[in-house]
């Protein structure tokens, strides 16, 4: 008895695990055709010897590879006990192999037409080159998390890139940059990238350009340097750049490799006096809480400016004692929200570890539930 197209994918939806999907497959052709759009919909390949198994079936298969529509590919160079890795890991051992293991990798991609999420992890000490993979790819992502090194290839696969809203890139080298050996190198054109909302970057270099004429609202970088004076440089290139993108900034996020009182109160400041005015800034991190009552009221009268500012994150790793009772913790956001109304959330931060509180039914209490590393996307 046939049934409806409905049917067979509502069945499917309540299927679970994959060996139970593939099994489906196996029942006749109207199940087959629902459980392979569930089952390659989303894939997460781990282990040499799967994720270019995988792969091959993808680049040979244009049936199945026109299904996947998120991909995560986990490359690393040490081989981990885990449920992941294969028996035969060791086939993969020299570079001949590797090389071989790209180049499936390669076929796939240019195979995946329809696909929007794209997720390259690398581990381990590997350097070489790997971006050419993108090359002759005609998917257009809506998100992107890329582990590859910058260069050209990278650098013109996002000048293709119309719809990617989502970025993040482990890599970044500017065509100034003296040690780049590569004098042609660029960042992607001005036109490109037209609705690149939210940015996640390890170097700021890239945020500066990346920022001017684009949509972007939620930004997470952190300092390149660690000199006071070259940071303020970086902190004065990267500001008069967002004020050059195309929508408020929503969301803010500046780490630092060693927090200090004083340049936390001037990266405040610059902040205040470029976005106040928008009076859009919801989430502002990383800032030192500071100590001394006078220098806290400054950094609250300047807090004050942000009407609509829901979380910030404070680097509390200075005080002594350390407020690290709920309790204290709990007087702290208080005496924020005296100053900053608006505020529901508060990160704290010492020696790295993050306590989140959040107001609830008029209650001060702490937050086990969020997840600190994607706050600033959410808000």
């Amino acid at each position: 008895m046939q049934l409806s197209l409905e049917t067979y994918s509502l069945i499917v939806k309540y299927v679970a695990g994959r060996g139970n999907l593939a099994s489906l497959c196996r029942v006749s052709k109207a199940f087959q055709k629902a459980a392979e759009r569930k089952l390659y919909n989303t894939l997460d390949l781990r282990g040499f010897t799967r994720t270019a198994s995988v792969c091959r079936l993808l680049a040979s298969t244009s049936r199945l590879a026109a299904l996947v529509e998120a991909l995560s590919i986990h490359y690393s160079d040490e081989i981990e006990d885990s449920e992941y890795s294969d028996e035969d890991e060791s086939v993969y051992s020299d570079s001949a192999d590797i090389d071989a293991y790209w180049d499936d990798v390669a076929c796939a991609l240019r195979n995946t037409t329809k696909l929007k999420h794209l997720n390259i992890y690398v581990e381990g000490g590997d350097e070489a080159a790997h971006s050419w993979i993108l090359n002759n790819c005609t998917f257009q992502l809506h998100s992107f998390h890329c582990d590859l090194p910058w260069d050209t290839h990278l650098s013109s696969f996002l000048d293709t890139q119309t719809e990617l809203s989502d970025l993040y890139i482990l890599d970044f080298r500017s065509s100034s940059d003296p040690s780049n050996e590569i004098s042609s190198l660029s960042p992607p054109r001005v036109s490109s990238l037209p609705n690149l909302s939210t940015l996640e970057c390890t170097f700021m270099e890239a945020a500066t350009a990346l920022s001017p004429g684009r949509p972007i609202t939620r930004l997470k970088t952190c300092f390149s340097r660690s000199q006071i004076t070259e940071k303020r440089e970086e902190m004065r290139d990267l500001f008069s750049k967002l004020r050059k993108s195309c929508k408020p900034l929503r969301s803010l996020d500046i780490a630092d490799s060693s927090y200090t009182q004083e340049f936390s109160m001037e990266l405040l400041n610059t902040v205040v006096n470029t976005f106040a005015n928008t009076n859009n800034l919801c989430y502002l991190g990383t800032l030192v809480l500071p100590v001394g009552g006078r220098e806290r009221i400054a950094f609250y009268s300047s807090l004050m400016r942000l009407h609509k500012l829901q979380c910030i994150e404070v680097e509390v790793s200075d005080w002594d004692p350390a407020p690290t009772t709920p309790g204290a913790l709990r007087a702290l956001t208080l005496e924020l929200r005296i100053y900053c109304p608006s505020i529901t959330r508060v990160v704290f931060v010492q020696d790295f570890d993050r306590v989140v509180m959040k107001m609830e039914d008029n209650l001060c209490v702490v937050d086990g539930d969020v997840n600190t590393d994607t706050l600033w996307r959410e808000i």
